[in-house]
């Protein structure tokens, strides 16, 4: 029976965009595109989110390699909870339904400690009955750990969860800890998956 929704964050709950913002500190266009690629790639936000090392230790080491972007870098930090721009459609509708249900309401998501800074300004999160996060167990998804980290730390059994991300690979990893998965899109597509799991599972 299923009896947990599992969430990520990023693009399943709240929507995010680096540019606009970061392109508010250049008014070099070839410039903007180096920084946006050093300071969005997928392998620096990887290292934001499992933080190892403080996330402002983490600026201050891009700062030290990169010193032609120090003042952008410290403006990245600054405007961080700028570039998560909106509850995505439909979600904290979908979420309220879902408690009356009588669902339990996890999150699991990869991000930086600054997380706690956009979760202060969306009320979709206060919708969630606990959350485990990247940088706080540092370890990220798709690693199997981090799934049985929230299991572990809420009493949950992995075949009793039903996990969403937006990221195909993060759903390889919920299915290899027992879990079943939906690979997000919209709330929509996702509500319709959901339900034909739990008729499934609960029949």
């Amino acid at each position: 029976m299923i009896k947990n929704i599992i969430f990520d964050f990023g693009k399943v709950l709240v929507d995010y965009d680096f540019s606009p913002v970061i392109a508010s500190f250049f008014n070099d266009k070839k410039a903007e595109e180096e920084f946006l690629h050093l300071f969005a790639s997928p392998e620096f936000l990887d290292i934001c989110d499992k933080e190892d090392t403080p996330f402002a230790e983490i600026i201050e080491d891009m700062k030290r390699k990169y010193p032609q972007y120090a003042e952008q870098a410290d403006l990245y930090k600054e405007h961080y909870v700028e570039f998560v721009t909106n509850e995505v459609v439909g979600m904290n509708d979908l979420l309220v339904e879902l408690k009356e249900r009588g669902f339990m309401l996890y999150g699991l998501t990869n991000w930086c400690s600054m997380v706690h800074e956009v979760m202060k300004k969306f009320d979709i999160f206060t919708l969630l009955d606990g959350r485990v996060i990247s940088s706080e167990e540092h370890i990220i998804k798709p690693d199997v750990e981090i799934y049985q980290c929230l299991c572990d730390k809420y009493g949950l059994k992995p075949e009793e969860c039903v996990f969403t991300d937006d990221k195909l690979v993060n759903i390889v990893g919920a299915i290899k800890a027992g879990m079943k998965a939906i690979h997000f899109h919209n709330a929509i597509q996702f509500k319709r998956e959901l339900e034909e799991i739990i008729k499934e599972q609960n029949s």
